[in-house]
């Protein structure tokens, strides 16, 4: 790491400011469309995590999230009572279930991912194909720099 000139420190403010402002915008949109689901962005998360990567155990739902142990609990409750989602006993471990879709809950999700994938498709299509590369490239390298310096907890 080099020491900053004030050009570089105002340029690395701006960056910042534009930073949070995109993703203000764009997780506002998200979040706006998820809603006229009638979900929550949490309850989205969850579903679509299911949805796309199959069944997985509650705590590996809730570290994913950062979900508290009882919130999730009730989370996947509300989901089981709408009838999206089911807990199926882990082979082997009485005390450990996963969660998976019902076909209520795949077919609710077939219908609504395509079309907020569509939106996110939408929102990002003012960056070309090779600028979002080179914007996760350069994202990545910055997140792993900073998770290296972080002292060791």
């Amino acid at each position: 790491m080099t020491d900053r000139n004030v050009e570089g420190m105002e340029l690395d403010l701006q960056l910042i400011r534009v930073l949070r402002n995109m993703v203000k915008e764009l997780y506002a949109s998200l979040e706006q469309d998820i809603a006229s689901y009638g979900l929550s962005t949490e309850t989205f998360q969850i579903l679509e995590f299911i949805y796309n990567r199959g069944p997985q155990p509650i705590q590996k739902i809730s570290d994913t999230f950062s979900i508290p142990s009882g919130s999730i609990t009730y989370v996947v409750d509300k989901l089981e009572k709408k009838g999206l989602v089911e807990r199926l006993p882990i082979p082997g471990d009485r005390r450990k279930s996963n969660v998976t879709l019902t076909s209520e809950g795949r077919s609710y999700f077939d219908n609504i991912f395509p079309k907020h994938s569509q939106l996110i498709a939408k929102n990002l299509s003012f960056a070309t194909d090779e600028e979002k590369s080179e914007l996760v490239r350069v994202m990545k390298k910055i997140g792993f720099g900073i998770q290296a310096k972080q002292p060791e907890e």
